[in-house]
């Protein structure tokens, strides 16, 4: 038997049986130094990056510790960003799924309030959620955090450097002295270990340098003439062929720019900046991991906490100021051992920045002008699926198989052209094959899902 197995650490088969079920069968690195530590109630601090399989880390000691029986909140996480908040709390549900109606809830800005207050007054055993959102609550006395076990820093340093330390002050000022604190960074400068110092009780330390094996993802590098980026972007997406991409951009504008001149091209694209409606961020994000778009223009901001499984290619569109950041961004593809393909895009005039690109990895880059790409094929692949949103969703008490269900069963679609399901608290977004998405759409239309009716339409 394997030392990293989950089985080595004091789980009930119940939750064995749920990590088996969702594809956890090897402990990474940073959960097999982590778990057996925080599941005997210390403190940790672990130094470990997005990619690292850090939720799970934390999410199954405080899982182990709740009690479903007890509605008083027993465990606070604590995000950066919206979209982290909203993975992390999508992660802690399937882990959650050994033991009945554990409530998580979600606390991000750019939600309605009401709608989150009326959640809370129904009980949440488990708070995720950003700081100045928390903070809200405390101060209008909707939540209460007196009563948890653990608390949850995650990407504690992209917190600080957002200038959330006040609110993070004060939310810990108004938990339990006898609670749980683990914080995650993905680095450790001076004021994370000041943060430690001053909220846990003789922490543990955790490393795990690495976020990607560098030999799974091929990098490769091409100049264009200034001006001709748009266009030589088509030209890369010609010539790879990917089913799926991420191309990051430096400014909003720019992805606003990226996915307007490939969408006019034929190419399915979207952008996510910062500047979305949350209801938006959510629906595009669904979208992109849905397969039903081909290309994600994204901000770095917007990206933080994005986790696409088997993401084959990333395209820098442009080179960031910053080489951590890049290495932070092709480390989006090959993951769990698939191979990844990452590209980096650059005119001439920012050839400075492929410089000290180069000076950080420490290696001569090579590169290759746009001109001298074959491009066999014009066309790029189009998504296989389209995605159809439902207006149910876990508060209709709407489940995916609910959906699968009816697709299947009245609709008389085969399961195999149905993909991925994701259901929020009042929508619903199901995937399916782009030949049966009409045939899927008046299923859903006119006939009933748990003998109901429900709208939906395209996105």
């Amino acid at each position: 038997m394997s030392d990293q197995s989950f089985s080595q650490l004091n789980l009930s088969e119940a939750e064995l049986s749920n990590l088996d079920n969702l594809g956890y069968v090897e402990m990474t690195e940073v959960q097999s130094q982590a778990l057996p530590l925080a599941l005997q109630g210390k403190d940790v601090v672990a130094q470990a990056k997005t990619g690292s399989g850090k939720t799970a880390a934390f999410a199954i000691p405080l899982l182990h510790s709740l009690n479903a029986k007890d509605f008083d909140t027993q465990a606070l996480v604590l995000c950066p960003t919206r979209e982290l908040a909203s993975q992390v709390a999508s992660e802690i549900r399937r882990l959650a799924r050994f033991q009945h109606n554990v409530k998580v809830v979600t606390l991000c800005g750019g939600q309605s309030m009401g709608r989150q207050i009326s959640s809370l007054e129904h009980g949440a055993h488990v708070v995720v959620g950003t700081p100045g959102r928390i903070s809200d609550h405390l101060s209008k006395n909707t939540l209460d955090i007196s009563t948890i076990n653990t608390l949850v820093l995650d990407e504690a340093d992209r917190m600080l450097d957002m200038g959330f330390i006040d609110e993070i002050e004060s939310i810990i000022y108004q938990t339990p002295d006898d609670r749980q604190t683990l914080l995650f960074s993905a680095t450790y400068p001076e004021d994370i270990q000041d943060t430690s110092a001053r909220f846990q009780k003789s922490p543990e330390y955790v490393s795990v340098e690495a976020i990607h094996d560098e030999s799974s993802i091929n990098q490769k590098f091409f100049s264009c003439p200034k001006g001709e980026k748009l266009s030589s972007l088509i030209k890369l997406l010609q010539r790879f062929q990917p089913s799926s991409v991420v191309v990051f951009c430096n400014t909003k504008i720019e992805t606003e720019n990226v996915s307007q001149f490939l969408s006019n091209s034929g190419v399915s694209a979207l952008a996510l900046h910062g500047d979305l409606e949350q209801k938006d961020r959510d629906q595009l994000l669904i979208q992109f991991k849905q397969r039903s778009c081909t290309v994600l223009a994204a901000t770095d901001v917007a990206a933080r906490g994005l986790d696409i499984e088997e993401l084959p290619m990333v395209i820098n569109y442009d080179l960031p100021p910053d080489p951590e950041v890049y290495v932070h961004r092709i480390g989006r593809t090959g993951r769990a051992e698939k191979e990844g393909v990452a590209i980096a895009l650059f005119a001439d005039n920012e050839r400075h920045r492929l410089q000290r690109l180069g000076e950080y990895l420490g290696q001569d880059i090579n590169f290759d002008p746009i001109e001298s790409l074959a491009i066999k094929n014009q066309s790029i692949p189009y998504p296989p699926y389209i995605t159809i949103c439902i207006n149910g969703g876990r508060k209709q008490k709407l489940r995916p198989g609910d959906i699968l269900g009816a697709l299947t069963g009245e609709g008389g679609i085969e399961g195999k052209s149905v993909g991925k399901i994701d259901v929020l608290d009042f929508a619903a977004y199901v995937a399916i094959e782009n030949k049966h998405g009409k045939k899927a759409l008046n299923a859903i239309v006119n006939g009933k899902i748990k003998g109901r009716k429900f709208k939906a339409r395209f996105l």
